[in-house]
């Protein structure tokens, strides 16, 4: 099998072509890919569109920086504070361009995702019926079952380009571990064309063989493997780091007018050249003050025989 190691720079560059679909924050909450967003920006990326059920302020950046030119989110904004003034420029005033919004609920994107990894064109459900989300401009059609009558909506599968998976480790394959919510990475995973995963360390074959339940995404998915350590941040990833949430809060306040938003933008993504200087940027004490420090081990497992 062939090596699949590459750095953020290469990986970014080689697999993420403008006009792309991208599904990233798959995981909701937690380990969503700023590592990997900033340096969408830093190239210049253009006319994506961004898949996510939660993508955080990680959204709310690449719409700011003009990347995006559609969203398909169930949620766009920050986290802690509420709205993300990015996307509201965007919608408002189009600012820094004019975009798309295709509106999912958390379900709906999930089961979108999830159809597109059984690969097939829609998936029933009955959790929009009677809602607004029902509008003529909605993607979601009606229909009656054909073995008990009732009424139930079709939502149309969503199939990436590229699907980002940010995970705690991988070895040089691809094979990725994964634990803690998930969220819908896997149903992402399988539903994109290419799958580039992102880590926290590379570790042996023999580390993923070892706990083989715990391989959330197989190698064979894998078009690329990046180790990126704290590719996360500012957003938790289980067992290294936890939320930085005056992260969230100064940015809130930082992008709340355009020229603020530039501002930032310029001290965090376009005035560093990855994640090596951004980590020096954010400084010693704060990084070892968002460490793990209840260390909460699960129980060995017997896989002998």
């Amino acid at each position: 099998m062939t090596h699949k190691i590459f750095s953020m720079k290469e990986a970014v560059s080689r697999f993420i072509e403008d006009g792309d679909s991208i599904v990233m924050g798959a995981a909701l909450e937690a380990a969503i890919p700023f590592a990997v967003g900033h340096e969408i920006i830093r190239q210049g990326k253009k006319d994506l569109t961004l898949i996510a059920p939660i993508s955080d302020m990680l959204f709310d950046q690449m719409i700011g920086s003009g990347c995006a030119k559609k969203v398909i989110a169930a949620w766009v904004g920050n986290v802690i504070m509420g709205v993300g003034y990015n996307m509201r420029r965007a919608v408002e005033e189009g600012v820094p361009r004019k975009i798309e919004i295709e509106d999912y609920t958390n379900f709906t994107i999930s089961l979108a995702l999830h159809a597109g990894a059984l690969g097939i064109p829609f998936i029933p459900t009955k959790s929009l019926l009677g809602t607004g989300m029902m509008a003529e401009r909605q993607p979601f059609k009606e229909m009656e079952c054909p073995y008990t009558k009732e009424k139930l909506v079709l939502v149309p599968a969503l199939k990436p380009d590229v699907a980002i998976v940010q995970a705690q480790r991988a070895d040089e394959e691809g094979n990725t571990h994964f634990w803690g919510g998930s969220g819908v990475t896997k149903e992402s995973a399988l539903a994109a064309r290419k799958a580039l995963v992102v880590v926290e360390e590379i570790v042996s074959k023999k580390v993923i063989r070892r706990d083989p339940n715990r391989t959330l995404i197989p190698g064979f998915l894998a078009s690329a493997v990046i180790q990126e350590p704290w590719g996360s941040h500012p957003s938790p990833m289980q067992g290294y780091y936890n939320r930085d949430h005056e992260k969230y809060m100064t940015y809130h306040q930082e992008s709340k007018d355009r020229e603020g938003y530039l501002k930032w933008l310029e001290k965090w993504v376009l005035g560093v050249k990855g994640r090596e200087e951004y980590l020096k940027l954010l400084g010693e004490e704060k990084i070892k003050s968002l460490l793990v420090k209840h260390h909460r081990k699960s129980i060995p497992v017997d896989y002998g025989y």
